[in-house]
């Protein structure tokens, strides 16, 4: 075979892998529901619903404690290509001192989405879904851009590392409101119904 020959050959073969990997990289864009869920650990499976609570912290000496509701909607486009406007949603907030003091409370809202990173879909038949479809339930990390009610703004970032989840996802919830960065995730605790969350995924 001459020089041109193998660089057709080569060509191909690139083209052909192109073609192979176009349905994960260009896929459909991907209309998703998160929440932060309740988590009822009566029944087998346990059941999960909407309004649940989620904690995050501030940095020392700050030390302050951010609870957030919410749930929402968005559309991830095509490809995996960066952030949409088509997002909505949001819940309310309260801010606790170190001594669990109310400091401020409010609500907030999803103006925006950064990005959508799905990881996996969740294990079929892990929980009793009265959110949506258990079979769309999947785990993954959102980042959103929100505005409180008292005109700051913030980036919250909504993880969910439920049943079937790869490794390197935190569950709950991590925000900025302003200059404050509330990253410190508060952990689910076995059996304890705060600090988890959940997507709905749909192509």
């Amino acid at each position: 075979m001459n020089a041109q020959g193998k660089w057709l050959s080569v060509i191909a073969v690139l083209l052909l892998s192109l073609t192979a990997t176009t349905p994960i990289a260009f896929g459909q864009a991907q209309h998703v529901r998160w929440d932060i869920i309740s988590v009822n650990f009566t029944t087998t499976p346990a059941t999960i619903s909407a309004d649940g609570v989620a904690f995050a912290k501030s940095p020392a000496p700050d030390n302050l404690t951010i609870k957030l509701t919410g749930a929402g909607t968005f559309v991830a486009p095509a490809g995996r290509r960066g952030g949409s406007a088509a997002a909505s949603g949001g819940g309310t907030w309260e801010i606790f001192s170190p001594t669990e003091v109310s400091l401020a409370s409010g609500t907030y809202s999803v103006t925006e989405l950064v990005r959508f990173e799905f990881a996996s879909p969740q294990t079929p038949g892990a929980t009793i879904d009265n959110i949506g479809n258990q079979a769309e339930a999947a785990n993954g990390t959102a980042v959103l851009r929100i505005e409180f009610s008292d005109g700051s703004q913030g980036i919250l970032t909504v993880g969910c590392h439920g049943p079937g989840a790869p490794d390197g996802i935190f569950e709950g919830i991590a925000t900025t409101k302003g200059f404050k960065t509330f990253y410190e995730v508060e952990d689910p605790a076995p059996g304890v119904d705060m600090n988890r969350t959940v997507f709905h995924v749909r192509q």
